[in-house]
């Protein structure tokens, strides 16, 4: 069985208890406007072109067959659409400025790069966490591999938006010890607007590992001008509140790192905000936590 995966991360701290190794998979169902993994969207392998680290040495031009490099100045342009991802110049680039994100991996290949640390995860209580983009976009590919790590002794967890269907959520939660559950926004038509459903089948499924007694830390992502507001900030709580199995809320400031990686994939409109203040926002969550069940903290 192949998956496309698009990293492999050893040693992450933030990603649900102790050191984890964290596999990032290819594709997602929504279109979160903020989102701050934009080459993980798409099924497909992509190249991004990160300008800023180039050093115009004209490499990739001379060795790309399709002619996508031009260089005007100190200005490096790329063309996407002739592209057609022979990988001659992200060969040739001595920087690491031109990166094919995705590549096919077994899972065997996935379970022995994850079993490298197992030794890290005993001593810290850690484990694997499969991310993406969306683990269900690639159900099967998800399922395998957190089932081969949790028969060699690895804790598991799914980072998930949990927009997916009720026999992926139970088929899942055989083989799942966490799940780092999104909750983006409260309102149903701001969260099409911003995502691209509504949240109604997030809700259900939520409903439904809580019934199932699995742990849940609910993650949110706090986008100023977007949902940094006493509605959603209440939702929340009402949300924890109301699902026994949700043990923690993290919050999670909105950054800027997508931004630059949507420019360095060639989309030309992409969506800005602003940092979240650390003030406003550590304010926001003491006061979520005079009503909320379980800790509330914020995950940077």
């Amino acid at each position: 069985m192949f998956g496309n995966v698009f990293n492999i991360q050893r040693f992450c701290i933030h990603d649900g208890p102790g050191i984890r190794t964290v596999v990032f998979l290819k594709g997602c169902v929504l279109r979160c406007a903020w989102c701050h993994n934009p080459e993980s969207q798409n099924f497909e392998r992509e190249i991004i072109c990160r300008t800023s680290k180039c050093l115009h040495c004209g490499k990739c031009a001379l060795v790309c067959p399709k002619q996508c490099h031009t260089f005007l100045g100190q200005k490096h342009q790329f063309d996407f659409e002739r592209c057609t991802l022979c990988e001659s110049c992200t060969t040739a680039c001595p920087a690491d400025a031109l990166e094919i994100v995705g590549k096919m991996y077994t899972v065997k290949e996935v379970v022995n790069e994850v079993l490298k640390d197992k030794m890290f995860y005993e001593n810290s209580e850690g484990g694997v966490t499969i991310s993406g983009g969306e683990p269900f976009s690639q159900p099967q590919f998800t399922f395998e591999i957190l089932k081969r790590c949790k028969e060699n002794g690895v804790h598991t967890a799914i980072e998930t938006c949990g927009h997916t269907s009720k026999e992926n959520i139970l088929k899942s939660a055989e083989v799942c010890d966490l799940y780092l559950y999104d909750y983006k926004l409260t309102d149903k038509k701001r969260h099409k607007q911003y995502i691209g459903n509504d949240n109604t089948c997030i809700l259900e499924n939520l409903k439904l590992l809580n019934r199932l007694k699995k742990r849940i830390v609910l993650r949110c992502p706090i986008i100023p001008g977007v949902n940094d507001t006493e509605d959603h900030f209440a939702g929340i709580v009402k949300l924890a509140n109301a699902h026994e199995s949700i043990e923690a809320v993290e919050i999670e400031p909105y950054h800027k790192l997508g931004e630059g990686k949507n420019e360095g994939l060639g989309r030309k409109v992409y969506f800005t905000a602003a940092v979240p203040a650390e003030e406003s926002l550590s304010t926001a969550v003491v006061k979520m936590q005079k009503t909320c069940r379980c800790p509330v903290s914020i995950n940077r």
